[in-house]
């Protein structure tokens, strides 16, 4: 029966949707609005980010004061400011995410969703991964183009300090801030940040500059920092859409067992993509040329059966977004036959669709958190207790 309470929280959910906490999500047997008295305040979050940040401005100074004492630094390379700057940062990151997810208030209530208990461990470590691994390839990328710009250049030992620890602060802050205002929006930017930060960081620290006339994947099969970098993007952003495939989809209906049913199968598919990708990293194509071509032709197979069955599988999505998934899979044979013709190279090829790919992605996750707020706002009663 709906109480008085029971429809205040679900008109708090209504007038800000987007901080739903992600461990809670809205489904047939889980109340679709999250109290305001298990909310932290925006600004608490920023408050504690900023104190967090200061913390982690000390702590890297200190480290980089033993590393760096005495020395004239290169912007990148081994032993380089750039170099230490991206493993603190990265390390600031990850920690800095995991802090926010373990606070007691954005614990997993087992009673609103026991996959998302249970999955909760999992969850944290892909995502604090990701987190980490967007500040240490981001700060890579920019070490790289410092590098290009100021050819030669060295950093003295004190400016080099303050530099590294207040690029660590600042990844930890905005890791922090990530994890306190995560919902399936905000994990969507997060996929998308992190593949381009991954896939560019890579081009740039290609040793091969002409890697592009053979095909993307060429990016994977050196030994030195861009193949590390190109490899790490594909097992992490595997990981990340297997985190996609419960957490993105927790808000489709479940009443009854044909709902079900169906977002067993959305999941399932996704974790599917998600492995493949992660096998397309581990599997170098020059050293496991077929396993490397097999899981990387079976997740565009995987991508075309979600696009074709999601008309069954989710009913109530747009109908746009269903028009753009067979848009998309009709634009990737079609490039598959400009291939195969000689008119595109491999490389223009697998960056168009892979971009097709996770753009849909990005787009799906934005589609359901939508359907999930309708859904709440047309039928409140969902709420009650």
């Amino acid at each position: 029966m709906s109480t008085g309470g029971d429809r205040d929280r679900a008109a708090a959910v209504r007038e800000d949707p987007d901080v739903t906490a992600p461990w809670e999500p809205v489904s047939a047997t889980a109340p679709t609005a999250v109290s305001a008295s298990t909310r932290r305040p925006s600004l608490d979050d920023e408050s504690f980010a900023l104190v967090l940040g200061a913390f982690v401005f000390v702590g890297v100074a200190l480290v980089a004061v033993f590393v760096f004492w005495g020395r004239e630094l290169p912007i990148d390379g081994r032993g380089s400011l750039g170099e230490f700057t991206a493993i603190a940062g990265g390390i600031a990151a990850a920690v800095c995410f995991a802090l926010s997810r373990l606070l007691p208030r954005r614990a997993p209530d087992p009673r609103t969703d026991p996959d998302a208990a249970r999955y909760r461990w999992f969850d944290l470590i892909a995502l604090s991964a990701a987190h980490g691994a967007i500040a240490l390839l981001g700060w890579i990328g920019v070490a790289t183009i410092l590098d290009h710009s100021l050819v030669g250049a060295t950093v003295f030992a004190s400016p080099a300090v303050v530099l590294t620890a207040a690029a660590a602060a600042l990844s930890g802050y905005l890791s922090f801030l990530s994890g306190a205002n995560l919902s399936p929006r905000h994990l969507s930017l997060v996929l998308a940040v992190f593949l381009v930060v991954g896939i560019v960081s890579a081009m740039l620290s290609a040793a091969d500059p002409q890697w592009w006339q053979m095909n993307l994947s060429a990016l994977g099969m050196t030994h030195d920092i861009s193949s590390l970098t190109f490899n790490l993007t594909l097992i992490v952003s595997g990981v990340i859409v297997t985190t996609i495939a419960r957490f993105g989809t927790a808000s489709l209906p479940a009443v009854t067992p044909a709902d079900r049913r169906r977002r067993a199968l959305v999941r399932t598919v996704f974790v599917l993509l998600g492995v493949l990708l992660a096998c397309v990293g581990i599997f170098p194509v020059d050293r496991f040329f077929l396993i490397h071509n097999t899981v990387a032709t079976g997740m565009a197979v995987a991508y075309a059966i979600m696009v074709i069955g999601l008309p069954w599988l989710i009913p109530t999505m747009p109908k746009v977004f269903l028009a753009l998934g067979f848009t998309y899979v009709g634009a990737i044979i079609v490039l598959a036959l400009l291939f195969a013709t000689g008119i595109y190279n491999l490389t223009a090829v697998e960056l168009i669709g892979a971009l097709l790919i996770f753009s849909w992605l990005i787009l799906f996750l934005r589609n359901v958190q939508t359907i999930g707020r309708v859904r709440a706002s047309a039928h409140p009663e969902l709420s009650a207790s």
